[in-house]
């Protein structure tokens, strides 16, 4: 399997508190540099679709992206429903967890996990 990184724009973006969050977890793993964040999505939740976000390997069909110094792993297939999304992670009394602001969601879920296109 050939790794190229895509020099693109990523269709994806994070905040600084999403970043500095992601960090943390992997550093709380200890995985090694082989493992990246997987972004996708996967049919199911309450809406229809279901947000992917987790440390991974890489797979066939991936694209790489780096973003923010954070090696980002994405299904080709999985970019139309997320380009423009930006991940945010919220620390407050009220919620805490990472939040998904996509723009190509149609209706979302009150999780805030599940969305519909």
């Amino acid at each position: 399997m050939s790794i190229a990184v895509d020099t693109a724009l990523a269709p994806v973006t994070f905040t600084e508190g999403a970043v500095k969050e992601l960090k943390k977890l992997k550093d709380q793993q200890e995985l090694s540099d082989d493992f990246g964040l997987r972004v996708g999505v996967e049919g199911g939740g309450c809406a229809g679709m279901n947000y992917i976000l987790g440390f991974d390997q890489q797979k066939e069909g991936d694209k790489e992206y780096l973003i923010d110094g954070i090696k980002v792993y994405m299904h080709k297939a999985h970019g139309m429903y997320l380009a423009g999304m930006q991940v945010d992670f919220q620390d407050g009394l009220n919620a805490r967890g990472f939040v998904f602001n996509n723009p190509n969601a149609s209706s979302t879920c009150g999780c805030g996990t599940s969305f519909a296109v």
